[in-house]
């Protein structure tokens, strides 16, 4: 699978000006044998800050969800004409005090091809992407899970 990261990207930030809001960036979006996977970040920036000086827990859900929203698009980009992605649920742990930047690494949960053949028997398809989000030196700041469905546009 072959994917424009840059495209990818610009597309998500448009669509989603939230994204925009809270400054996330992308580092990375790629596609390898593992499968897909995209890199988002937060800046340490004051706008964004909780009552201690870290990002707000909201601010790390939205770049949480942000990173799982790129995956969807680089992953389902060829059905997104007839189908629009929406996300169902999510979950999140916070797991230590996140200082400074942070960065969200999202992974595509199911198989493409597994909901591709969903959509092909006409049924909506649900998957989960997970999300790891850290610190720059690699500690665990929390995890997510995010399920998307892909709605048939009407």
């Amino acid at each position: 699978m072959s994917i424009d990261a840059k495209a990818v990207a610009d597309g998500l930030l448009q669509a989603v000006p939230f994204a925009r809001t809270i400054g996330a960036t992308f580092v990375e979006v790629s596609a390898d044998g593992a499968g897909i996977r995209v890199v988002a970040e937060l800046p340490d920036d004051p706008r964004v800050h909780n009552h201690v000086g870290g990002p707000h827990a909201g601010a790390m859900f939205s770049l949480g969800e942000t990173a799982s929203g790129a995956i969807v698009l680089a992953a389902f980009a060829d059905h997104l004409t007839d189908n629009l992605p929406l996300a169902v649920r999510a979950d999140i742990a916070y797991k230590k005090l996140a200082m400074g930047p942070v960065r969200a690494t999202a992974t595509l949960g199911r198989p493409v091809a597994d909901v591709a053949a969903d959509l092909a028997a006409g049924t909506r398809p649900e998957f989960p992407v997970h999300i790891a989000i850290t610190t720059a030196d690699g500690t665990v700041t929390a995890e997510m899970t995010v399920v998307w469905t892909l709605r048939r546009r009407r």
